[in-house]
């Protein structure tokens, strides 16, 4: 604001554009282009392995591969960013090495090829989303813009990117991806290009692993873990062969990319009315969590039914309460059964093990089930995992209700129950 006042030139600092709105117009269009691709890659990617000849066990094998690539990955980008204290450049050399190696996998011809490739591809893009969330964190800080609206303009991105791509693909063959990835990958380049450099430090985090020994002391956080893994192994399970299912139920790429769409139009409203009038209390939030993994059990027991794409297009609508409620509840929860000078590594292990290790195992047993059982049966045993994570939640929120757990700080519970 003084800068304004004085007239004085120079590089602007982001304050002076704030009536303008430059910089946070092109923040809100790199996260639009930065989910777009995403979307490509976990939507459209697995046909276009299939289209080479991979089997559901190789492709689901394939794609959990990035999960065990993050949790190098992403330290490993998290330490640079602290060093140079640039992290604009920073995501613009992930977003370079991403177009790089995607291309180098969309032309590799043999299957050792694309696993190498893959292997530096999920290197570069697995972080991305936490180093952007880090970046737009550190532009709109003190700004008084919040960061839901910028988020809004990803679940746009992911939407809309999901329903247009799927024609195109539908009209001229899933080896287009290879130029929708790079079209999308350059308009995030230079909307990030547009972007001043940050005229603060974006500040040191402490490492993320510092206080694990302290949380595998607490065991109720421990459960509520291990009963979020069992939730999300499914998860990860139709994320990567849901495009798969479509098609062999006769659905085009169309009805792939208008069940994508239909899965995260309303996630973002999904996530705004949990923030607005959920009450941040352990037991009620421990109530939602069953309800949510309750919902998931019923999604899986719709898909293992389902007989036609249409069918499957709009039981992915309640992927925008299940994901966006399982995200947000399991977050908020994290926040109040850690301490809050390990809540951090708390948040840490709690990505880790719903993105990390879920991942992995959802990829991996997946791609098992559905090759040698069918997707009727992997459908069937996520269901089956949902309900142990079902009761598990429910009878760690009658566990509180009860008496039998008290937080380990009861000002901070405190803190976040106003």
């Amino acid at each position: 604001m003084e800068g304004m006042a004085s007239g004085g030139k120079g590089v602007p600092n982001l304050r002076d554009n704030d009536n303008k709105q430059p910089t946070f117009a092109s923040l809100k269009w790199f996260n639009f282009f930065v989910f777009g691709t995403v979307v490509l890659f976990t939507s459209f990617f697995p046909l276009y392995l299939q289209d080479v000849g991979m089997n559901k066990l190789e492709i689901g094998s394939l794609m959990s591969v990035g999960a065990l690539v993050s949790i190098v990955a992403n330290p490993f980008w998290g330490i640079w960013t602290d060093k140079y204290q640039n992290i604009r450049r920073i995501v613009l050399v992930m977003l370079t090495g991403t177009l790089v190696l995607s291309q180098l996998v969309f032309q590799a011809y043999t299957y050792e090829m694309i696993y190498i490739s893959m292997l530096f591809f999920y290197f570069f893009q697995g972080p991305l989303f936490a180093q952007s969330n880090t970046m737009i964190l550190s532009y709109i800080e003190d700004t008084g813009h919040r960061f839901s609206s910028f988020r809004l303009w990803g679940s746009l991105g992911w939407a809309f990117t999901a329903i247009l791509a799927g024609p195109v693909i539908e009209w001229a063959g899933v080896s287009i991806l290879s130029y929708l990835f790079a079209v999308l990958l350059g308009l995030a380049m230079l909307a990030l290009v547009a972007l001043p450099r940050l005229s603060h430090s974006i500040g040191i985090a402490p490492l993320p692993f510092k206080g694990f020994r302290q949380i595998f002391y607490n065991p109720f956080f421990l459960c509520f873990i291990f009963f979020g893994i069992l939730v999300s192994i499914p998860n990860t399970m139709n994320n990567t062969f849901v495009s798969l299912y479509i098609t062999e139920l006769g659905g085009s790429k169309t009805m792939i990319g208008l069940a994508v769409f239909l899965s995260s139009i309303l996630e973002m409203g999904v996530l705004v009315l949990c923030d607005r009038f959920l009450k941040r209390k352990i037991s009620v939030l421990l109530g939602l969590l069953a309800a949510v993994s309750a919902l998931f059990l019923f999604r899986w027991v719709l898909m293992a039914g389902a007989t036609s794409p249409v069918q499957v297009a709009l039981i992915q609508i309640l992927h925008c309460i299940t994901f966006g409620g399982f995200f947000y509840v399991g977050t908020q929860l994290t926040m109040l059964l850690v301490p809050k000078p390990y809540r951090s590594s708390g948040q840490a292990l709690y990505t880790l093990t719903w993105s990390g290790i879920a991942g992995i195992l959802g990829g991996v047993l997946g791609g098992w089930l559905y090759q040698n059982l069918g997707a009727q049966s992997m459908y069937q045993s996520g269901a089956f995992l949902a309900f142990i994570g079902t009761c598990g939640f429910g009878l760690m929120a009658l566990f509180v209700i009860r008496g039998g757990y008290r937080p380990n700080a009861q000002e901070e519970l405190e803190e976040f129950e106003k």
